[in-house]
């Protein structure tokens, strides 16, 4: 690691920079945070004119923004209190677009001030790769700037998967990024994708009382998942009226100035206001000039690393979505965290937890970490199964918020916490309580803690004690 007292002193004269990282996501963040507080010199170049990257102004916070809007909009239609003459108040796409923009300028304010406290210095332009060490930055006046720097962080993200024989120009044709352009207020909606994606836009839209039809191309919804909150999911959305459309796949698209018809391969047609494709994402390496810097992605755009987010390059790292799995915002940050160590100390034996957790902004929420039923029956783990339905909670019954469960998979033995499935609203917060004491060692990390722990109540974290309870009650 650099001794150096300043980040002038720390570059050799060789380069420019200590450290050039491509784009300004969370896995960019990561990186350049960690970098400039030991003293590195960090340029960080994002093409967009804010900072932030897919995360802040497509994908987690603008999808989560619109969600938590619709979620209140349905807990105030539901609710006896605020809505007693029985008036359903309705909103549109976009009125609630206001508030996820008034959330994207807050979290811009917010990482422009990380970067100019920790003296990153910020480049608004076009990055490609001359050569391993050497970038070239196109900015919006036409003009060329080469830098360079002795290692290079590639945090450049994903975009939407866009199949050439789709026009995603027309106006009644979306892809994840371009939806939040949305300029009328559609009756009807078809969602082609049914994984993270393509569900909780499902949701917003159902939520907005638009008619949804879901074409999903495998044969349950978020396979990865514990198949109860698969199934818990599938009935809510049908439940609410979405019309999920397993196994198909879209043959062609047939747009039009009054409406869009999609033609499966099965023969099925299907005829609504607009299309939104949600089927899969593709890293953002296709304008970086790659093979300048000896590296090549692969079919979908990412890039191979090793266990310290190492390409095939030694000077060059890569992180985000770009690399591909879990594709999720707070692993990014933490990779390029990871990444960071690593360029300052090639010992460095950081790495990703194990269990990291999902949070699906469906309505309501899915969230999850460690194994699934399926996975401990597959391989053979003794397990028992504690479950808490919220409608027996106080905190739920308060607060009107009934839908959902909580569900503990243990060893029978060692009483091991292997995993933690939650299905309902806050489910992505809860589970982290579960999260903190599958982490601890020695002993710690068994389901007898909820049950000699004392919880507020009420509350929803209550829903361990009671799902505890319910488990060791199955031993025998």
């Amino acid at each position: 690691m650099s001794t150096a007292k300043t980040k002038k002193s720390s570059t050799s004269n060789k380069f420019d920079y200590d450290v050039i990282i491509i784009g300004t996501g969370p896995g960019g963040e990561g990186a350049a945070m960690n970098l400039a507080k030991r003293q590195k010199k960090v340029a960080i170049i994002e093409r967009y004119h804010q900072v932030g990257g897919g995360c802040t102004h497509w994908g987690t916070i603008p999808s989560k923004a619109l969600r938590q809007s619709v979620s209140r909009l349905i807990e105030y239609n539901a609710n006896p209190l605020f809505n007693r003459d029985g008036q359903v108040k309705q909103l549109t796409f976009q009125d609630i677009l206001s508030h996820a923009s008034a959330v994207i300028r807050k979290q811009v304010n917010l990482r422009s001030g990380f970067y100019n406290r920790n003296q990153v210095k910020h480049i608004s332009g076009e990055a490609s790769f001359i050569d391993a060490h050497t970038v070239r930055i196109l900015y919006k006046d036409g003009s060329v700037e080469k830098i360079t720097a002795k290692q290079i962080v590639i945090a450049t993200g994903s975009r939407p998967y866009q199949p050439d024989d789709i026009d995603f120009n027309h106006p009644r044709v979306y892809d994840s990024d371009s939806i939040l352009k949305l300029s009328h207020a559609p009756r009807h909606v078809i969602i082609y994708g049914a994984g993270v994606i393509g569900s909780e836009y499902a949701s917003i839209f159902r939520g907005l009382g638009v008619k949804v039809d879901l074409i999903n191309t495998r044969d349950r919804l978020l396979s990865f998942l514990d198949a109860e909150m698969s199934d818990s999911l599938s009935y809510h959305l049908w439940n609410n009226g979405v019309v999920i459309r397993h196994g198909e796949q879209i043959a062609s698209v047939d747009a039009s100035d009054d409406a869009v018809v999609v033609n499966l391969e099965s023969g099925k047609k299907m005829r609504a206001d607009l299309l939104l494709f949600a089927n899969g994402r593709t890293g953002n390496t296709a304008d970086l000039d790659l093979a300048a810097a000896g590296l090549k992605a692969d079919g979908r755009g990412q890039l191979k690393v090793n266990n310290c987010y190492q390409t095939d390059v030694k000077n060059i790292y890569a992180v985000g979505d770009v690399i591909g799995y879990p594709s999720l915002a707070s692993a990014a940050f933490d990779q390029g965290r990871i990444a960071a160590l690593a360029m300052l100390d090639n010992t460095s034996q950081a790495k990703l937890i194990t269990d990291i957790p999902t949070g699906i902004y469906t309505i309501p929420e899915i969230s999850s970490v460690g194994k699934t039923e399926q996975e401990l029956t597959e391989a053979k783990i003794p397990y028992e199964v504690g479950r808490a339905q919220f409608k027996h909670l106080a905190r739920a019954q308060i607060s009107n918020n009934l839908v959902g469960s909580l569900k503990i998979l243990f060893h029978r033995e060692t009483k091991e916490i292997l995993g933690i499935h939650c299905f309902g609203e806050n489910a992505a917060e809860i589970i982290h309580i579960g999260q903190a004491i599958m982490q601890q060692t020695n002993g710690g990390n068994t389901i007898e803690y909820f049950v000699n722990t004392t919880f507020n109540y009420p509350t929803m974290a209550e829903a361990f004690r009671v799902a505890a309870l319910n488990g060791l009650n199955r031993l025998f």
